[in-house]
């Protein structure tokens, strides 16, 4: 275990935490402001890598505050998958990424902690801004395989916590495919 000092500081206190399970502040790309018509794939780990994604009711709590933060935001949500430790979206949209990311967390993270008591989320995920020559639903397949590549499903049909708030996961897989 590797002693972490708390984000209050200050307090004194201390925190241990196993280190594989401390992610660091990535950090936006500089000189992009997120706003604008933009894809980009995100990862939100949960707090300390707990295995809550392999719950349904905690994933349609969750589901419920991505459809709530996207409609808020305007924001499509092209794929999603939970995987048991954290999530990984593909979002589109001419609008701003990191209030979108702010408000989903910020109510997810709200209402779990109502619901169940603790904290949902790390502090800080993953970005990736696609660029032009990545295809759209290749990416979205991608997002949607992750199950099957990591031997949690035979197919992505077979996987409960996959989908899009846009289309419909078979017509992403066939497009992909073409």
């Amino acid at each position: 275990m590797i002693p972490v000092v708390s984000a209050f500081r200050g307090t004194g206190a201390r925190l241990a935490f196993p280190a594989p399970m401390i992610t660091n502040n990535p950090g936006h790309l500089k000189g992009f402001n997120y706003i604008g018509l933009h894809r980009y794939s995100l990862t939100f780990c949960t707090d300390r890598r707990r295995r809550l994604f392999t719950d349904a009711a905690v994933v349609d709590l969750v589901v419920q505050q991505l459809l709530r933060s996207a409609s808020e935001q305007k924001f499509a949500v092209i794929a999603y998958c939970f995987m048991p430790d954290h999530l990984h979206l593909l979002i589109e949209d001419d609008s701003d990424a990191k209030r979108f990311i702010k408000a989903f967390k910020q109510y997810s993270g709200y209402y779990y902690a109502q619901q169940r008591q603790g904290a949902l989320w790390q502090r800080y995920g993953f970005e990736h801004v696609l660029r032009d020559e990545e295809v759209t639903v290749v990416v979205a397949k991608y997002i949607l395989a992750n199950p099957v590549r990591a031997g949690l499903a035979d197919t992505i049909e077979q996987y409960p916590f996959v989908g899009s708030l846009v289309y419909e996961v078979k017509d992403l897989i066939a497009s992909a495919s073409n």
